[in-house]
């Protein structure tokens, strides 16, 4: 490809009419497209429920038996785009693994660009973390190559699903396979805010192991999974618009671990804090910035185009153009 390249589609859509540039999907393209993605999430989600146990989901035991349900699934889930691919008569330019953000081209701006945009848009807890910790940045340099501390956190399960597994696993199911399977239907604008209602949903089911292991009020539960619905379903937008963006699946699994770590900002910490000033400062500076590097740090561009599933439209939106 080349950055000036014509991004109609590589690939066409059997039944896929184009009148003055408009895409036009096929009948019943949109219902396969969605009940896929609806197939997918269910197994994802209940592959984590195959096991039957009396314990909590952070017991080393849990975490294990999960792991092995749902790397299994993980694993399969390309095989739900390609069947996809089959039943529905769309033809591909990209190779599968391409579309689903598996390739070489562009791979080391994929890998820094989209991790330092968050890290840009995490500037103020990152400051915060920074005053609050006890060690020099010097110890904090020898500890981040230390063999031994990497060894203590991959022996650690609940840092290993946090930081690894779920990460690499739920980007793979719920953006490499499921953007693919939305695009040619809903557009890749649509299609970034339609494939995070999947993954939000998905977070519901810890309602099911607040409520049975009764860690909470119904109130505050519910509570609880209406914001983590709406927090997850953000953070999925976000990590779609890269993934169209980049064409890649390395920059939002780094992105989601990288998160996953910083939790969400404890903003109400922060109004307490005694250096407050600066830190809500560096909360205002890290969103100002964040919104002026968010297009220039994902430009097509650096990620060679078209990016693979910017192919499967012939849409001129704004996502797929450098």
């Amino acid at each position: 490809y080349s950055a000036g390249a014509d991004l109609s589609p590589n690939l066409v859509t059997e039944g896929v009419k184009q009148s003055h540039g408009e895409f036009i999907p096929p009948e019943g393209l949109c219902w396969v497209s969605v009940m896929s993605c609806l197939l997918l999430a269910c197994s994802y989600v209940g592959s984590l429920y195959v096991w039957r146990s009396d314990l909590p989901r952070d017991h080393p035991t849990v975490i294990k038996r999960r792991f092995t349900s749902v790397l299994i699934v993980s694993g399969l889930s390309p095989l739900f785009v390609w069947a996809w691919r089959d039943f529905t008569g769309v033809r591909t330019g990209p190779s599968l693994l391409a579309l689903m953000g598996i390739r070489f081209e562009g791979l080391i701006p994929a890998i820094i660009l989209p991790l330092l945009l968050t890290m840009v848009l995490f500037l103020g807890p990152l400051m915060q973390l920074a005053m609050d910790c006890p060690w020099s940045f010097i110890d904090g340099i020898r500890v981040a190559f230390d063999p031994w501390f990497w060894m203590l956190c991959f022996s650690d399960m609940r840092w290993l699903r946090n930081q690894v597994v779920a990460p690499l696993t739920e980007e793979l199911v719920f953006r490499a396979c499921m953007l693919p399977m939305l695009v040619p239907c809903a557009g890749p604008s649509v299609a970034i805010f339609t494939c995070p209602l999947f993954f939000g949903v998905a977070h519901f089911h810890h309602v099911i192991e607040l409520l049975r292991f009764r860690q909470g009020t119904l109130s505050g539960i519910f509570l609880s999974a209406v914001f983590q619905f709406s927090y997850t379903a953000v953070f999925g937008a976000y990590t779609a618009f890269i993934f169209i963006r980049t064409g890649h699946l390395i920059g939002p699994v780094l992105c989601h671990s990288f998160c996953n770590y910083m939790g969400f900002p404890a903003i109400s910490a922060a109004l307490d804090h005694p250096n407050r000033l600066t830190i809500l400062s560096s909360y205002l500076l890290g969103v100002v910035l964040f919104l002026l590097f968010l297009l220039p740090f994902t430009d097509p561009y650096y990620y060679v185009l078209p990016t693979p599933v910017c192919t499967l439209t012939s849409s001129r939106s704004f996502l797929c153009l450098s």
